[in-house]
């Protein structure tokens, strides 16, 4: 104490905001290491007692994925009493209708489907795609699930345990695994420790946000809602998920640790086209929530840092350095008690992540194209909605 007086003292007025700043973006960043490594803690596989509701899930192809056969094998083998499975295409020429096909043809013992057809309720074809789908649905439970969500035996015990009396959609963000390459790491890097870690801070003080790779639905709230149709109403259907869910007074709720997507090879224009895309549709959707976005990442803590040590007389290299291997050792432990993928190389992919965080934000307020699948679409105020 006595040491740190005169630091203090000696400090302009500058340098002592730049290290309030700094102490209190670290406090949140351990805080919600914290969380996320509480909440998405292994535990053991949940059994399916014979009494569960039966649920109806709907899978969207478009495309062949990385893993795609994997992926969708999945689904035939939950540890679940009843439920029925409906896969979903726009056109029968789509590249994943015959994987689809072998599948169902696999698992005769499955109540499985696929539909064929799109129905243009909205510009988002993932949307249109799982429009026949929930109306060909038989139960009161429906799960919206990408095909690229990797389902384990218990997915649908997972997704039921997070269900409340005041919850009106359980969702899952993914978990980046397999990844080959750099790109795929750097994917997982934003995946896994900061977007993943980001929503169940975020869920925890009770503003989650839905995310589109795994949602659960209770067909009358939706319905309520005006249907399946009404998630036309943002560009997103997460974005309108969560938007709807709050304006009847429920909650959005996170399962108990994410469900893995396995990556494979990625490029850099694969990560890149994905982050843009969803910083745009978040700014678009939610702007309030996005804009302390550019607070994420290590490099304005860390330049902060640097400039209160400096003005501290303190060694700006030695303290920067300090605060990173702290910073990244912190992640890197929450990717370990998670279970995510996570390699010694780590701290270079998370370096890489936080440099091009910035960069992101401001492309998330000047952007507003992007591309889906082949789809070309806008964030845009005017876009077209059919």
């Amino acid at each position: 104490m006595s040491l740190a007086l005169p630091i203090v003292a000696g400090m302009t007025d500058s340098a002592l905001a730049a290290a309030l700043f700094c102490g209190i973006i670290v406090f949140l960043h351990f805080f919600s290491i914290a969380i996320a490594a509480w909440r998405c803690r292994p535990r053991p596989l949940r059994r399916a007692p014979a009494e569960l509701a039966p649920v109806s899930i709907v899978r969207p192809v478009c495309g062949l994925d990385n893993f795609l056969e994997e992926t969708l094998r999945t689904s035939f083998e939950l540890d679940y009493p009843a439920f029925e499975l409906i896969f979903c295409a726009a056109s029968p020429r789509d590249a994943a209708v015959p994987t689809v096909r072998k599948l169902i043809a696999a698992h005769p013992g499955v109540r499985a489907r696929l539909l064929i057809g799109d129905d243009l309720v909205s510009q988002n074809p993932k949307l249109n795609n799982c429009v026949k789908g929930w109306r060909a649905t038989e139960h009161d439970w429906v799960v919206l699930a990408d095909s690229n969500v990797l389902m384990p035996r218990d997915y649908l015990q997972c997704l039921l345990a997070a269900w409340r009396p005041d919850t009106g959609l359980v969702c899952s963000p993914p978990a980046g695994c397999q990844p080959v390459g750099l790109w795929a790491h750097l994917e997982c890097a934003f995946l896994n420790t900061y977007q993943a870690r980001a929503q169940y801070f975020a869920d925890t003080l009770g503003i989650g946000f839905a995310q589109g790779k795994s949602m659960l639905w209770r067909r009358a709230d939706l319905e309520a809602a005006g249907g399946i149709a009404a998630l036309g109403s943002e560009v997103a259907e997460d974005a309108a998920s969560t938007k709807i869910v709050r304006a009847a007074g429920l909650r959005v709720r996170l399962t108990d640790g994410p469900f893995g997507q396995p990556l494979g090879q990625r490029s850099f224009k694969d990560v890149w086209q994905r982050q843009t895309r969803w910083a745009r549709l978040r700014r678009a959707c939610f702007p309030l929530y996005f804009a302390p976005e550019i607070l994420g990442g290590a490099v304005l803590p860390l330049t902060a840092a640097g400039y209160a040590a400096y003005g501290a007389g303190l060694s700006v290299t030695a303290t920067v350095a300090a605060l990173a291997i702290v910073w990244y050792g912190a992640e890197m432990a929450v990717a370990r008690v998670a279970r995510w993928h996570l390699t010694l190389s780590y701290p270079i992919h998370a370096v890489l992540r936080d440099l091009l965080l910035p960069v992101l934000w401001i492309d998330g307020w000047i952007g507003t194209d992007f591309v889906w699948r082949g789809n070309q679409m806008s964030v845009a105020a005017d876009a077209p909605t059919a």
